[in-house]
């Protein structure tokens, strides 16, 4: 299923790891974005700002509108993944969420917000 206006970036990974990983990450993005229509996918930590291991985990914060409860969210998000072959960390946020954490002070959101690589933008 082709997805009209989006933009899928892949950020350099680890040298030894790259092919597969970005393929990874491809496939991660696309099944998110086809289940669950998000706004953004942003990377984030050592995969993001290139200082991943081989045994690294992928961070991932994913922006979209939802009613549930934060955690649902991000298990949702999980069950529809199903296995993977790295360890995956989500956060997810709606949009208002982000708006009221950047007006406050969040200094982890703002890291990712300013550090991270977007894989998707709805466009």
């Amino acid at each position: 299923m082709r997805i009209p206006h989006a933009k899928v970036k892949i950020p350099p990974v680890h040298r030894d790891a790259e092919g597969t990983m970005k393929a990874d990450l491809r496939r991660l993005t696309r099944n998110i974005v086809e289940a669950f229509h998000p706004q953004r996918i942003i990377l984030f930590g050592s995969r993001a700002n290139g200082r991943a291991r081989p045994d690294s985990d992928v961070d991932i914060l994913v922006i979209m509108e939802s009613r549930k409860p934060a955690a649902r969210r991000a298990a949702d998000i999980y069950r529809k993944l199903g296995w993977r072959r790295f360890p995956l960390d989500v956060i997810v946020f709606t949009p208002r969420e982000i708006a009221r954490k950047m007006r406050g002070f969040d200094p982890f959101l703002e890291d990712i917000m300013k550090n991270g690589r977007v894989l998707y933008e709805a466009g």
